[in-house]
């Protein structure tokens, strides 16, 4: 077993924000809170990135050493992280940045906006055949990856680095001028709400 698969060996996430809630994963990491929606939505990048190099790592470890009790650990992050805190910060970008992006954004920008939005619909349909693999890694009777697994392992990461170069590159810096702070206010206080987070956020926001 590699050190470098283990979740105990991945890199220590920074210390979490005060209006980060600590019982959803992938949300321990950013030192930004839910008043920078946008630094958020960059921070939770990132945490997709660590799983899928997680979800890396898992895969070598079962191709060189079999299923153990680290693999199967690594595969429930991954699938806590992929069920759980990634389809929250798609629906963030669905409904805070698409919407106002193709009612007021250029049009290079809208173009772009229904190809990330084309992303998500097929993100979820990887993610739903992907997961199936992980999911029978927990058995105690299981072997390994299947051939078919490892080809849906493969389309559901290989996804992610374009979407997010669009995305951090045009799709956000574009949202956020069009943004007066009181809107931002307003886009984190939901972020925040749809994770449980609505009040630490308002208790670091009082007086």
């Amino acid at each position: 077993m590699t050190r470098a698969m283990t979740p105990a060996s991945v890199p220590a996430p920074a210390p979490a924000s005060a209006a980060a809630p600590r019982h959803l994963p992938g949300f321990s990491a950013p030192a930004v809170g839910f008043e920078q929606p946008f630094a958020m939505l960059e921070a939770c990048h990132e945490r997709v990135q660590r799983t899928l190099g997680l979800l890396g790592r898992l895969r070598e470890h079962v191709r060189q050493q079999g299923v153990d009790h680290d693999a199967r650990q690594a595969a429930r992050d991954v699938l806590r992280y992929f069920d759980i805190a990634a389809p929250l910060h798609h629906q963030d970008e669905e409904l805070h940045v698409f919407p106002l992006l193709l009612a007021k954004a250029t049009p290079e920008v809208r173009a772009l906006v229904t190809r990330l939005q084309q992303d998500h619909v097929a993100m979820t349909a990887d993610w739903a055949a992907a997961r199936a693999g992980l999911q029978a890694l927990l058995d105690e009777n299981a072997t390994g990856f299947t051939p078919q697994d490892e080809a849906a392992l493969d389309r559901f990461a290989m996804r992610y680095d374009a979407h997010i170069a669009a995305e951090e590159g045009m799709a956000y810096p574009a949202a956020a001028a069009l943004l007066p702070p009181a809107a931002l206010e307003v886009m984190g206080r939901e972020m925040a709400a749809r994770r449980g987070a609505a009040r630490a956020i308002a208790s670091k926001s009082a007086p």
